[in-house]
């Protein structure tokens, strides 16, 4: 039997399992990436010209078949909010963190925080009843923060913290994008869509403050990686699948794949970055994981 032929007769409920799954190690591989650029000597802004600017080339037909005129109905006053919650300042402070932590503290903090964030525009702007669980969870992530921003504060000093807070201020972000697009009943993809295509407007911007030698200088493989990774599996591809899962799934059901960004991230940072976890990320980590899954659960 072919492989088209067995993914054909998958059930529905495995095949948006696997999309929840990858999509979850697509973004894991975002961080990795991420630090693994950093470390090299790549800057916040060039991961970020690399995370949107490609996506950006791939998507635009879509959007122009859709009117680019009015970003497809939505208009550039929302496109551009969109596009500043989820675009690349979010990219650029989510990567800058990496230049005081490790790979672990950004992997951990940033998806809890943009859990935590959205569980009170939920409450605060959108009027969705919290049951008591959801907030005893949120506190629960809260105390998981505090063991890793306590490493962070002992073992690498005040600096630490600031990384840890660029963390916190991306999930913040990322909060407010998805809350935005769940505000204006926007499909994920053509969110993802009209980001990349408005983001486009980082390339001459990018050119005119910082040129692309420095980017150059890295090579052929190392700008390959970036894009793939970056632009392609932690970007569009990873919020296709993502949507694919909800629509299979349900969104409570789906939400959970999320919590396997931190172990994911953590995962492929020690296999191919060499980057072992401390017992205070492994023990963040573990509590972390477990307020996520009480926010999850429905009420």
């Amino acid at each position: 039997m072919s492989l088209h032929a067995r993914m054909v007769r998958l059930s529905p409920t495995t095949v948006g399992i696997l999309c929840g799954a990858a999509a979850a190690l697509f973004w894991a591989g975002g961080f990795a990436a991420a630090r693994h650029g950093i470390a090299i000597g790549y800057s916040p802004a060039d991961l970020a010209l690399h995370r949107f600017a490609w996506a950006g080339f791939f998507l635009l037909p879509l959007l122009w078949r859709d009117g680019i005129v009015n970003l497809g109905g939505v208009g550039w006053g929302r496109g551009v909010s969109l596009t500043l919650f989820g675009g690349p300042p979010l990219a650029i402070i989510s990567y800058a963190g990496f230049l005081l932590v490790p790979l672990g503290h950004g992997g951990v903090i940033q998806p809890s925080s943009a859990a935590l964030f959205g569980l009170l525009y939920a409450g605060v702007m959108l009027d969705e009843k919290l049951p008591r669980e959801r907030v005893i969870g949120a506190a629960v992530i809260i105390g998981g923060l505090c063991v890793i921003g306590f490493e962070a504060l002992s073992s690498i000093g005040r600096h630490g913290l600031l990384g840890d807070f660029a963390f916190v201020t991306a999930g913040c972000c990322f909060a407010t994008f998805a809350m935005l697009v769940k505000l204006w009943r926007l499909p994920p993809t053509r969110a993802t869509v009209i980001v990349s295509v408005v983001s486009l407007v980082d390339l001459p911007i990018h050119g005119m403050l910082f040129g692309f030698e420095r980017m150059l200088s890295f090579g052929l493989w190392e700008n390959v990686l970036q894009a793939v990774v970056q632009g392609g599996l932690a970007g569009a591809a990873a919020i296709y699948l993502f949507a694919h899962a909800v629509e299979l799934l349900g969104a409570a059901r789906a939400a959970l794949f999320t919590s396997l960004v931190p172990p994911f991230t953590l995962l492929l940072g020690f296999l191919f970055l060499g980057e072992a976890p401390s017992l205070a990320q492994l023990a963040g980590l573990a509590i972390v994981l477990a307020g996520f899954r009480m926010t999850q659960r429905p009420g």
